[in-house]
C-alpha cells in the first residue's frame, strides 16, 4: 500500500523497524523540548501530514517502552487519523508518573499502524439473537 504523505519534520519518515513490525514510531517535531509534568498532557506536533485511501485509517498508539519505564501514554489511545484529514498529526501524549517527563525534538513518542476498517450501516430491529453471555456487562464472563 502507497499512502501520499508531506514531511515537515527534517526527521525520517516513519518506518516499520522490522519485516513483522505492525506499527511506525512517530517522532515530536519542535522547535524547543516540552516538559510534561504528573499527569499533564500536551498535542505533541509530528510534522507529518498524510493522505489515506478511502477504507483505512491510522491508529495512534503509545510506545510500550515509554509507557512502561516513564509512565509516558497516549492519552486517547487509539487515537484516530480518518482518511479524509489532512492537518499535521499530533499526538496527545500524557504524563502519568511521578516526574517531569522532557520530550526532546526527534524523540519517538508513539506508533502509528494502518488499519483496513469498514463502514457499518444500521438495521433497526426489534429483539437481537440470543446467547449464552445475553446482557451480562462488566466482569460478567468471570475474572479467571
Amino acid at each position: 500500500m502507497e499512502i501520499k504523505v508531506i514531511n515537515k519534520s527534517g526527521h525520517q519518515l516513519p518506518h516499520y523497524e522490522t519485516l513483522a513490525s505492525a506499527g511506525m514510531d512517530l517522532r515530536a517535531n519542535l522547535n524547543e523540548p516540552i516538559v510534561l509534568k504528573p499527569l499533564e498532557r500536551a498535542i505533541v506536533p509530528t510534522g507529518i501530514f498524510m493522505e489515506l485511501p478511502i477504507g483505512f485509517e491510522a491508529q495512534v498508539r503509545p510506545r510500550s517502552g515509554l509507557a512502561a519505564k516513564k509512565g509516558i501514554t497516549v492519552l486517547n489511545a487509539p487515537g484516530t487519523i480518518d482518511a479524509d484529514y489532512r492537518g499535521e498529526v499530533g499526538v496527545i501524549l500524557a504524563n502519568i508518573s511521578s516526574e517531569d517527563y522532557v520530550v526532546e525534538n526527534g524523540e519517538r513518542i508513539a506508533q502509528l499502524v494502518i488499519a483496513k476498517h469498514e463502514r457499518a450501516t444500521w438495521v433497526e430491529v426489534e429483539t437481537l439473537s440470543d446467547t449464552a453471555r445475553g446482557e451480562g456487562g462488566f466482569g460478567s464472563t468471570g475474572t479467571k
